[in-house]
């Protein structure tokens, strides 16, 4: 691997805003969405469970059914790509024990070997005693998958705006996602920005690392 600079990096997350305006005539290239939807996938989650699911909203009909419930905002359909990032509402017995195999296979490891892993999980997924923790804690991990995706984004060169003004519930009706046990938790917009956007050359407004950052 080839890291680039600690510059690099930083111009990057200087480039990037949360784009209001997309030009919706400029598609993102196939390989960098490709690389976009595998940063997805190689996203970092709690027992590497992956409790969620990322929906490329692909259909412009679909799209126009969810932007009133989006206050309108004009990025669920002018950007060339719109992700709704839904999260498992329930862990059920069998999606763990699902896991498990696939690390088993994956790791060529016996099952067996896996029990204490399969034992954590469902002592702190499956109790009673925690059962309501466990939306609060899928959507934690999705809202990682986002963090991972805005900065892979702006490495491409790819603008994007993540959105939480939404309606969750008309989300989740217009796109099925109760029968599926999933329910929406953040979007993202993604593409490229318009030509006069005014957002784009505002500076950027933020506390000094040294209010933020603390080392102790």
């Amino acid at each position: 691997m080839n890291p680039i600079t600690s510059q690099q990096l930083l111009d990057a997350q200087n480039w990037r805003y949360a784009t209001k305006n997309f030009d919706p005539t400029r598609p993102i290239p196939d390989e960098t969405w490709a690389a976009l939807e595998q940063t997805l996938v190689l996203t970092p989650s709690s027992f590497g469970l992956q409790p969620y699911r990322f929906l490329v909203i692909d259909n412009k009909e679909l799209r126009q059914k969810l932007l009133p419930h989006a206050w309108n905002q004009r990025q669920v359909v002018d950007a060339a790509r719109f992700v709704v990032f839904a999260a498992r509402t329930d862990v059920t017995a069998q999606e763990i024990d699902a896991y498990v195999q696939l690390v088993a296979t994956t790791r060529d490891v016996s099952v067996d070997s896996l029990a204490g892993l399969r034992g954590m999980m469902a002592g702190m997924l499956l109790a009673e005693a925690t059962k309501s923790f466990v939306p609060h804690w899928t959507a934690r991990q999705a809202y990682i998958a986002l963090g991972n995706l805005l900065t892979a984004a702006a490495l491409l060169g790819v603008d994007a705006s993540p959105m939480e003004g939404f309606v969750p519930a008309e989300f989740d009706r217009v796109l099925g996602l109760p029968a599926q046990g999933l329910t929406a938790v953040v979007c993202c917009a993604l593409g490229y920005r318009a030509a006069g956007d005014k957002y784009a050359t505002a500076p950027k407004v933020r506390f000094p690392v040294n209010e933020l950052v603390n080392h102790v």
